[in-house]
Parts: structure tokens; sequence; C-alpha cells
């Protein structure tokens, strides 16, 4: 073994033209084998073989002829160690045609010659199996995966099951053969003439017949090579394999590998995009182009899961100019390096601009807009996560309700063409502070969109004189693998032993991949005339606690309960966390409007007189500066029809405050109403 671990380093280790020189030994070796055997068997004689008597030219010709055409054909610029089955069709056209060129030269120029006309058939047979053969055993050999070796590195390796017997699976076979992370032993194919063959040394069994081939080859594993097939066909198949004790991984998508990001190869965890089984909806080219080719295009939030992917789109539907507006540094960092080698990959002409500040900075943000004079503004700057926006209250809403504030005043003034919102089912009667800062979001932009604001800027003039800036609000439920996504959450518990944390047995959501939401994000702006708000089209909710289940099952693993308590992963209700609510909903009203895209509704919601509304603005922002915090809370409820917050305050500064609460001054407590309406709020007014 040692010997045989030597020699392969030995030849690995050789200068190219010496592999060439080794190569075509061998070559001129087995043709003169073939000459010779071809004989052999036409006579069944050895002695009528004469290789250096009467046949010593027919021995010289043979070389000379056939490898000058293997050399045409392509077979030496094969690497040996990486040859496939391609290597077929070459081999049996050389050496056809050196067998026809060997036949015409012994008749031409040496009629003397005794050779039987089955010679020729026999040799072009041997040339072409003895030629092959020592190709694939090379290959098998140098390429590390030899009988001998393989078998012995292989033993203790994970046994998996390849679900796929076409093209990707065939490539994925090579690639586990040739890496020793893990041992495959068999295919699963639902195409019934292959049932019981064997490709590449391994058994393909049928689908229905998971429990055999589980008993007879031990596999823990099933990777999915199936990159063509639907979403709704993917999640038949999980659905099947959530039966067995099987962790399921998969290859990656057909667009990924052609696009050169991975190989096949390259396994992963299943998307959970595929448990939902429903296929997105293609996306309509004018729409996606609509509001951002050759346009100057600003994406506030630009780092964060949603403004991130909306950038990945507006670049490759080429804007003039893309400006990234993010407050975290690292953030704008990461998205900026991964957007200029997109551009570079994707040959594109366009300027990235990254720029730090926050939407809560008026002056900055207005000069942002008229120095590049943006012409289409995604607002996707938002805090989102709801425990955290009800223990910091007051900056939750003053950054979702007054940063939108400012970036619409500072569109309108900018005169930019198009604003589109990035909202949130939770701001559907919502009983958090955080849906409730991102309805009045909303309210402000439609009223905005449609009422008069004699004093916004100052001076007296209607909005309809001012305004050249079309507003839109895009609504849609959670997004898989966001930032504070549970789905990350539940693959790190699950990888930890356990247990998997779920609020609530019944908590439900609706969830939509990143890429989808984004796409129907910039569609829907695109179909604005001002002031809708959009409703994305969710499909079903899914239970948490369900897809919890699942995500254990497809790991290989067992969900530890009262009735099962030899499972793996036990899964741990922690009760709902402040401001969480069971069940999200998309629609206030009823009744939504289609639009032209199937995937994407018009919601008819109340809304308030842009005098008012700015009324209430003021004393929230007054509550803001002066930390009276059931002051926000009574605000909010004002404003905003259905919020119905659950529990006392858990503000941490409130509690804070509370605990360390000074006696009143003049009768009024400190930060209370009693407090004059500050330069700020008044500004609002």
């Amino acid at each position: 073994m040692t010997f045989l671990k030597t020699l392969r380093h030995f030849l690995l280790k050789r200068s190219r033209r010496q592999k060439r020189l080794l190569q075509t030994i061998a070559d001129t070796s087995l043709v003169w084998l073939a000459l010779w055997l071809a004989f052999v068997v036409r006579t069944g004689s050895i002695d009528s073989v004469k290789p250096l008597g009467g046949h010593l030219f027919l021995f010289i010709a043979a070389p000379l002829i056939t490898l000058p055409l293997f050399s045409v054909f392509g077979l030496y610029r094969t690497v040996t160690r990486r040859v496939g089955d391609s290597i077929w069709p070459a081999l049996v056209k050389a050496s056809a045609l050196a067998s026809l060129l060997l036949t015409l030269l012994i008749y031409w120029y040496q009629p003397g010659i005794s050779m039987p006309r089955s010679m020729v058939i026999n040799y072009f047979l041997l040339c072409l199996l003895l030629n092959g053969a020592w190709r694939l055993l090379a290959r098998q050999y140098l390429g590390g995966t030899h009988h001998w070796i393989r078998h012995k590195n292989r033993r203790g390796l994970p046994k998996v099951a390849i679900y796929g017997a076409g093209e990707a699976g065939n490539q994925l076979l090579s690639a586990l053969k040739s890496g020793h992370l893990m041992n495959p032993v068999a295919f699963i194919d639902d195409d019934h003439s292959l049932a019981g063959r064997l490709i590449g040394g391994i058994k393909v069994y049928r689908g229905q017949r998971l429990a055999r081939m589980i008993e007879q080859t031990g596999a823990t594993e099933v990777l999915l090579a199936l990159p063509s097939i639907s979403r709704a066909r993917r999640r038949e198949i999980l659905e099947q394999l959530e039966a067995f004790p099987l962790h399921v991984r998969t290859v990656p998508g057909l667009a990924d590998l052609a696009s050169g990001k991975v190989q096949v190869g390259d396994v992963q965890e299943v998307d959970i995009a595929d448990l939902l089984g429903r296929d997105p909806v293609p996306p309509q080219g004018e729409l996606l182009s609509r509001c951002i080719k050759s346009q100057v295009v600003l994406v506030s939030g630009a780092g964060g899961s949603i403004g991130a992917e909306l950038c990945r789109q507006i670049v490759q539907n080429q804007p003039n100019t893309l400006i990234l507006f993010e407050h975290s540094e690292y953030n704008l960092y990461a998205i900026h390096h991964e957007l200029q080698a997109l551009v570079c990959r994707l040959d594109l002409s366009l300027k990235l601009i990254p720029i730090l500040g926050s939407v809560t900075d008026a002056p900055h943000l207005l000069k942002v807009l008229q120095s590049f004079q943006v012409t289409t503004f995604y607002h996707a700057a938002a805090y989102k996560h709801v425990p955290l926006v009800e223990q910091n209250m007051a900056a939750g809403v003053f950054n979702n309700v007054f940063g939108t504030l400012h970036a619409a005043e500072a569109a309108l003034k900018a005169e930019t063409a198009h604003f589109v919102l990035i909202s949130t089912d939770k701001a559907v009667r919502p009983t958090n502070v955080m849906g409730a800062s991102k309805r009045l979001a909303e309210m402000v932009l439609q009223a905005l969109s449609q009422e008069a604001a004699p004093t916004l800027f100052g001076e007296a003039a209607s909005l309809h004189q001012l305004n050249k800036t079309r507003f839109s609000m895009v609504r849609f439920g959670n997004v898989l693998g966001s930032s504070g996504s549970v789905i990350p959450l539940f693959r790190k518990q699950i990888a930890a032993g356990g247990p998997v944390t779920v609020t609530h047995p019944d908590i439900t959501r609706y969830f939509m991949t990143i890429p989808e939401a984004a796409s129907l994000v910039i569609q829907a702006g695109a179909m604005s005339e001002g002031g809708e708000v959009f409703v994305l089209d969710m499909g079903e909710p899914v239970k948490i606690a369900e897809l919890a289940e699942k995500m254990i099952h497809l790991s290989g693993l067992s969900v530890r309960n009262e009735s099962h308590p030899e499972g793996d992963i036990a899964i741990e209700f922690t009760g709902l966390r402040p401001g969480e609510k069971l069940y999200e909903e998309l629609l206030i009203g009823d009744n939504p409007s289609k639009t032209d895209h199937p995937m994407i509704l018009c919601a008819q919601e109340e809304r308030l007189p842009w005098p008012l509304l700015k009324t209430l603005l003021a004393e929230l922002l007054d509550a803001i500066e002066n930390d009276h915090y059931p002051r926000i809370r009574e605000l909010l409820q004002q404003a905003v029809s259905g919020y119905a917050p659950q529990g006392a305050m858990v503000d941490g500064l409130f509690l804070q405050r509370a605990s360390l609460k000074p006696a009143p001054i003049n009768g009024i407590e400190p930060g209370g109403a009693g407090k004059k309406v500050t330069a700020a709020a008044a500004a609002v007014i």
C-alpha cells in the first residue's frame, strides 16, 4: 500500500512534458499489445505473429498512425486523473480511423503481408478497449479513488445517498469519489426505468423504496441533486424524506452553478424556502427596470437584509448611479465591497456611492438627494426587531416614524420622483411599538401624498403644487434568512444539540424569500400613482412549531417529547415575548384591489388628513424629547387604529427611571406633559 502511494506521488510530481512522455510510452505499448492480440485472436496461435520478423513493418506503422490520431482527437489534452466519459467517442473515432489507415497502408505498400480482414476489426476493438481501460484505471489511481486506497480511506465516512441520478447527480458522485468526506452508497430516482440499475458502481433505488435503501446501504444522509425541479416538487420529496432518520442536504441550483458561484460538490443545508413549496412568479422585466434603468437610485438601510438584496437587484437593472445610504459602517463596507465585485463580474458601467448617515439626520439626507439628483428612493432603514423596539420605544418610534418623515420631506424638497417605503405585516392591528411605528410611517406617506400642508416648509403652499414625488408603501411578512430571523437560530440550536425554542405552540407567520420580496418591492413601486399601500401575496401562513419539527427531522434527528422521550432534540415553548402576537395579518381593511402583478395587491386603508396628523406628530416628538413614555404609547393608540399594546411597558430606560423617580417639582412630574413643546417638535408643525 505504501508503494502504491509513493508511486502515485512520484507520478503526480512529474512535469507536463514527462507525463506526456509516459502517456506516449503507455499508448505505444498498448497499441503493440492490441496488434499482437488481434493476430492471436484471429489465428489462435502465438507463433503466427512475428513482431521482429515479417510483421516488423506493421508494428512500426501502427503506433506512428494511431498516436497522432489520438492527439488530433484531443486525448492528450485531457488531464488523465480528471478524464471523463467523453473520451470514448474520441477513442472510437481515433481507433476506427487508425484501423482503416493501417489497412490501406498494408494493401498499398506491403501487398506481400498476409493479414486476415477480421484482424482489422480485432485491432480496432482491442485498441479501443485497452487504451480506454488504462485511462479509466489511471483516473481511479491518480485521482486518489483507486479501489485499494478508496476502500480503506472511506471506512467510517458518512454514507450518503444521492437523490437524482441525472447529470447533476453523476457530477456530484464524481466530486464525492474524488474527495474524502463522504461515501456515496446509493442513488434515489423516481425514473422507474433506472430502478435496480448500477450507475457509477452504485445501485439506483426508487423513492418508494427508501426503507429498503437504508437497510441495505446503511445510508445516514441524502444529498438532493435536483437543481431544476420546481419548489412544489421539492417540497413533496422533503416531506417523503422527513419520515426517515436521514440528514437531508442539497446541491446548489442551476443559476448558482451556471454563474460559477458554487460547484456541484458544494453541498448545503436544505433551503427552508423549499419547505414552503411555492414557486416564485417570474418578475415582469418592464416593472423591474421602470424606476431604475439609467436613473439615480438611493437605498436607505442598504446594509440590511432587504436593503442589501434590493441593491443586488437594482445593480442588475443597470441604474446610472446607486447610492448606498447606511448608518452602520461595517454593513456599508460589506455591501459596497460585494456590489463592486458584482459590477466587475457583470462588466457593468454604473457608479456605486457609499454614504454614511442616518435618515433621522434630515439636512444631511437632503444634501445627498439634491447633490446626486436622486430619482428613486427605496426606504428600507428601520428598527424591526419587535422585543428590542419594545424595550427601546422612544428610539424605535423616532427612527421609524420621524426617520420616514424626514426622508419623505427631503424627497419632496429634492423633487425625487419615486419614494417606496418598506413596511411590515406587523403594522396591521399591531400589538407592539414596532408595528405601530411602521403603521404610523405608512400614514405619514399616505397623508403627504394627498393632503394639503400649508406650513410644511414654512410657507403657504399645497402639496399638490410642491409634490412631484410619488409615495408608495409595500407591506409583507417575514423574510427567510434575514437578520434576526428564526431560521438561523433554529439551525444553531439544532447543531448545538437543542433545545429548539419556540415562543408558543400556535404561533404562525408568513414567510417569503428575500430575493422574491425585494423583486416584488421594486415591481410594486413601479406601479405607484401615489399613496398606495401595496400588499404582497405571502401564500399560506406557517406554524413555527411545525417548521422547527421539519428542520429537526431533515437534520436526520428526531423530536424529543412526552410521546418520544428517547428523541434527539426537544422543542421548548418559552412564552410570547413583549409585543408579540400569535397571528400576523397583511390587511387592515377588506376587499384589496388587484394590480397588474398577480402577487401584488393594493390595500384600501384608512388615513388621517395631514393637518390632524402633523399636530399629533408634534405631540409625539414632544413626548419623545421629554422622555414621557406613557404619552408615547397613548399617542400611538390615538393615531394607529387597532393598536392594542399587551401588558405593561418594558422599556429599559423607563423602568430604570421609574425605580429612581425623584419628587415632583412645583407639582409637575419630571418628563411629564407640563413641559412646553420643544423646538424640535415645533419644527414639525
